[in-house]
């Protein structure tokens, strides 16, 4: 009998409502904050993102429908396949069962426009003609220029990690293609970009100074019809990415399994780690035996490393204080090559996740990300994005520690992205070129040291 790889839904079964985790959470969040240390009002957000979704941003029902003309957009290559990785299994002889979420189907090649093309409809939907924003690798902003040119009529700009622009210029290309404009950053468009020029010529860059541009020139448009567009993070991002593991559910109860045993996903901001746990969090909420792991870099040690506490988005201070993980806003990252996975701060429902218990957290070094990268690819067939690596790499763990204890195991993680752009990072790993990098604690400690008079979070 012919063994069944991969596991479709009918577009008719695609998720009609994401799911928001907040209201089930045992501990209530604690809300973001102002200069003045009280909690930011959604007018006070206004002239950063479209009351449409500030609403979602702070909305505590469960379920929140998907308006249909984003469904139909999200047709072009949703539901993603779930595939069962036989050949990674023979290779590591382990008893577990291993899935996977393809989410490198998609237009921009990974999960990141589940969010881009809700972003871009509800701007629009509010009159807004042009959006800005940052990338790190770049999956971001190609999946914002992609979503804006389905929408039509919202001109799109990124703001580029200096760094990853010059690593990756495939994917500026990618965003001129679908009409986006890409800048590196820091860059001269901004006073925020000028300031860190003028202190750090050389700086790599990174998604907190990124972030400052962007939101300064949304905020800066004399005429009002710019907002800004941030891939992951905040509340409303990790709401529409759960259709990831909405799907995964309804697709695994199509082979018999009501609950993976272990769910996996890579951890930058949070964006696709939330995709594919939340969902299995209510799951957990309501009882359900879930081993949860956000895996990161060892060179940004968020969720591994750093404290609970109130901090900024941004370099510049633009965005409220937000109660989450963070290494400090003034954090630059070592050049690694999973560059969406270099931000300081880790979302806030995420990070509440991990300070109830619903997940724990593995740092893992890029040598054995890529070296799971090369095993997946010679396995599976497909070469996973460096930031995908570290979701490998953990249920690689998972699978060999199922084949010591003889269980056999369920282990779902996020395929998050292909790594097709990303083939200098390989060459380099192959090559010798790449050294694994920890980020001192006295880095962080000296980080920490310039947030001292901040407000903590409860």
């Amino acid at each position: 009998m012919a063994r069944l790889k991969r596991i479709y839904l009918d577009e008719s079964e695609m998720p009609k409502q994401w799911y928001n985790l907040a209201p089930d959470l045992p501990t209530p969040m604690n809300p973001p904050l102002g200069p003045d240390g009280k909690p930011v009002t959604p007018e006070m957000l206004a002239p950063v993102f479209p009351m449409n979704l500030i609403e979602q941003e702070v909305s505590m029902e469960r379920w929140i429908d998907i308006p249909e003309e984003i469904r139909q957009i999200l047709f072009q290559w949703r539901p993603s396949p779930l595939v069962r990785a036989y050949e990674l299994e023979e290779a590591l002889g382990t008893p577990a069962k291993i899935y996977y979420k393809n989410e490198s189907v998609s237009p921009a090649g990974s999960h990141k426009p589940n969010s881009a093309v809700a972003q871009a409809w509800y701007n629009k939907q509010f009159g807004i003609k042009r959006l800005t924003t940052e990338t790190g690798a770049g999956q971001w902003g190609s999946a914002l220029a992609y979503a804006c040119a389905q929408i039509g009529g919202i001109e799109c700009k990124v703001y580029m990690v200096r760094v990853s622009f010059d690593q990756k210029p495939f994917r500026k290309i990618m965003m001129q293609t679908w009409g986006g404009k890409c800048v590196s950053s820091p860059s001269t468009f901004t006073q925020a970009g000028r300031n860190i020029l003028a202190e750090y010529p050389d700086t790599p860059g990174s998604l907190g100074i990124a972030i400052s541009e962007a939101i300064e020139e949304a905020v800066s448009d004399p005429s009002g019809k710019t907002r800004y567009a941030l891939g992951s993070v905040l509340n409303h991002v990790m709401l529409h990415q759960t259709v990831i593991g909405l799907e995964a559910k309804q697709q695994l109860s199509k082979v018999g399994i009501k609950n993976p045993d272990v769910v996996i996903g890579c951890c930058g901001g949070g964006s696709n780690f939330a995709g594919i746990a939340f969902p299995f969090m209510y799951e957990k909420v309501n009882g359900a035996d879930i081993q949860i792991i956000g895996a990161e870099p060892f060179s940004c040690p968020t969720l591994t490393k750093a404290p609970f506490i109130y901090d900024h988005g941004d370099v510049a201070q633009m965005t409220p204080l937000l109660p989450m993980y963070s290494l400090g806003h003034n954090f630059v990252p070592a050049p690694i090559h999973a560059g969406g996975l270099r931000f300081h701060g880790m979302s806030p429902l995420v990070s509440a996740s991990l300070r109830d218990g619903l997940m724990e957290a593995q740092a893992i070094h890029q040598s054995e990300c890529f070296e799971a990268g090369l095993l997946f690819a010679k396995t599976e067939g497909i070469i996973p994005a460096p930031e995908t690596t570290h979701a490998i790499a953990s249920a690689i763990r998972e699978a060999k520690k199922a084949k010591e204890e003889g269980k056999e195991k369920v282990i779902l993680f996020n395929f998050s992205g292909h790594g097709w752009m990303d083939l200098i990072g390989y060459d380099k790993y192959m090559s010798g070129q790449l050294s694994d990098y920890e980020y001192p604690e006295h880095e962080i400690e000296a980080n920490l040291a310039k947030l001292t008079g901040y407000p903590m979070p409860k």
